[in-house]
């Protein structure tokens, strides 16, 4: 494959995406029982930058008689030239067609991604339906955070994979070889995988629970990655400080999805720091959790980490800070110029609803010591369209973003400050308390966002806001069942491609699929009675739905539950392996 592949290479816009051959390319050529081909829907860029998948990938390459390859969703240069040449999708270490793979795994990390799904199995030449591939077909397996809900793209795979992966896909290929070996069927494969933590067999529509890895310290983390080929979102190294979030922000899928929460030890995380940092040549180190200031040693941490990081010239990059634990020291030590913060409501009394433990207090404090160490450009993170929403909380957040001003020219030592606030709508996601929810109209979305455009037209104030027609589409699949998936199919051969690019989304033609499969979409957007049977009820999460309904009471009333690191809140996640931080 490869003579005729280089000179499609020479016809695209980015070659670099689909040569292969990075540095630190683990041993293709070693001894297998099992070829793996793991499979990202999203371009190269993106796929490259998550860290997840590049846990996966090594993991598997690391462990005795397994090799792992990679593939990423075309971009559609290439995908017409595969077609007009009859070349099937193909692997990026040995260009290997990915249908004689052993094992196929798909990587679904959020729900424009859906018909990306179809795509790559359409460019591989696979049935897009797993009923209607018989023994010649590998089984083709799907995890990433959408698993919460599989139901909607369910019917595409063999298996789900549901959980962390450490786990749950490392015993499925031994699963697997070991069934191969006894020359087994694939349904046999697939009932004796429906045996397993996290395993859900959409055949069966067995009920599962989620993989869980028990001890991060002991867990599997690369330390020779792979370095790109071009430039990616995300570029550099990183290490995983812990999994979960004890604040409970009600909207927050994947707050209350890596639970429960357990931490890396300080010793743990320098010696893998110090491996990356060596090992790849990267300028960049970042420290990520889904709360990164939340870890309990974070000081220590950092201290530790960056003697390190001077040596070898590398700079650290400490995302996801919160308001209330903005450490003023830390943030010094990091030396930064920009300050991403995300109050989420504009008012005290929105964020009780949505359980987001800061004050008005916590705001102005926190700004204070950042704009003292020059801060040049802050970045405010908001939701639109939230659960009990008035106008007024939509004029806190104008009343937040003149705050910074104000208190940048009493505080501040850079001469100039640049704000930029964006709002996002808000959406219904499974697993957490606003589950039951509806979302708002568009036409009330365009309402919102024109009230934010017009109050924020303020010197040196960017105001950007996320699409509300590609919100809609989000929430219907991030909240269906299984009849989407003949709507996703529909949608795809309509040419909905790569929708979580703006440029590519094209809502009139999720419409058309809609209607054109009989689905009523309206259904998934008004809203669940709380005694109703949900689409992902078979699915144990961990977190229990009683626990998410009382917080959903809790909301309407405007209490809040305190961050669950002093005393356990009950969520239900400790069923699964307890909290360590």
């Amino acid at each position: 494959m490869w003579d005729k592949l280089k000179d499609i290479l020479l016809k695209v816009q980015k070659p670099a995406r689909y040569v292969g051959g990075e540095y630190n390319l683990p041993d293709m050529d070693k001894p297998c029982k099992e070829r793996v081909c793991l499979c990202f829907s999203d371009k190269y860029e993106v796929g490259m930058s998550n860290i997840g998948t590049r846990i996966l990938y090594h993991m598997l390459n690391d462990t005795d008689g397994v090799v792992c390859e990679r593939a990423y969703a075309p971009d559609l240069d290439m995908a017409e030239l595969l077609k007009a040449e009859n070349l099937p999708l193909f692997s990026l270490e040995t260009k290997r067609d990915i249908k004689t793979f052993d094992l196929i795994g798909f990587s679904v990390q959020f729900e424009l991604q859906f018909t990306n799904i179809v795509y790559m199995l359409d460019l591989m030449g696979v049935p897009y339906f797993a009923k209607d591939r018989g023994e010649e077909y590998p089984p083709i397996v799907a995890g990433g955070p959408c698993v919460v809900n599989p139901m909607p793209f369910a019917d595409f795979f063999d298996a789900v994979l549901i959980g962390e992966g450490e786990k749950n896909l490392h015993e499925l290929t031994q699963l697997h070889i070991a069934c191969r070996e006894k020359k087994m069927s694939k349904k046999e494969f697939l009932r004796e995988a429906s045996k397993l933590d996290g395993v859900y067999v959409p055949s069966l529509n067995n009920k599962t629970k989620r993989a869980v890895v028990q001890d991060l310290d002991k867990a599997y983390y690369p330390t020779k990655i792979l370095v790109p080929n071009c430039d990616i979102v995300h570029d550099r190294s990183s290490i995983e400080l812990f999994r979960g979030c004890a604040n409970g922000c009600r909207f927050c899928q994947a707050g209350f999805y890596y639970r429960p929460i357990r931490k890396r030890s300080v010793d743990t995380l320098v010696n893998q720091a110090c491996q990356l940092m060596d090992k790849t040549g990267y300028d960049e180190m970042g420290l990520l959790s889904l709360s990164t200031s939340d870890y309990p040693e974070l000081k220590e941490l950092v201290d530790r980490i960056k003697v390190e990081a001077d040596k070898r010239k590398i700079k650290l990059a400490l995302p996801s800070l919160r308001l209330d634990s903005f450490e003023a020291e830390i943030y010094e030590e990091m030396q930064g110029a920009s300050l991403t913060f995300a109050p989420e409501a504009g008012t005290q009394r929105l964020r009780d609803v949505i359980n987001k433990n800061i004050s008005d207090d916590n705001i102005k404090s926190s700004l204070i010591a950042a704009l003292k160490y020059g801060v040049k450009n802050v970045k405010l993170y908001f939701i639109m369209g939230l659960p009990t929403e008035t106008e007024e909380d939509l004029q806190g957040i104008v009343d937040i973003v003149k705050l910074v001003k104000y208190l940048h020219s009493q505080y501040g030592t850079s001469k100039l400050l640049n704000i930029t606030v964006s709002t996002s709508i808000f959406i219904p996601k499974p697993l957490t308390p606003f589950q039951w929810e509806g979302q708002i109209s568009i036409d009330e979305m365009y309402q919102k966002q024109e009230f934010m455009k017009e109050r924020l037209r303020i010197k040196n104030v960017k105001y950007s806001w996320h699409g509300a027609q590609s919100s809609v589409i989000e929430a219907i699949l991030a909240l269906g069942d299984r009849s989407l998936a003949k709507v996703i199919v529909k949608a795809y051969e309509l040419g909905c491609v790569f929708d979580s690019w703006s440029e590519n989304f094209d809502y009139d033609k999720w419409i058309k699929a809609f209607e054109e499969s009989g689905v009523d979409y309206n259904k998934f957007l008004i809203g669940f009675d709380e005694d109703e049977e949900l689409p992902w009820d078979i699915i144990d999460n961990g977190v229990s739905k009683k626990y998410l309904l009382n917080e959903r009471h809790k909301a309407y009333k405007g209490e809040c539950t305190p961050n669950c690191l002093g005393k356990c809140n009950g969520c239900g996640a400790n069923r699964l392996e307890r909290c360590k931080i």
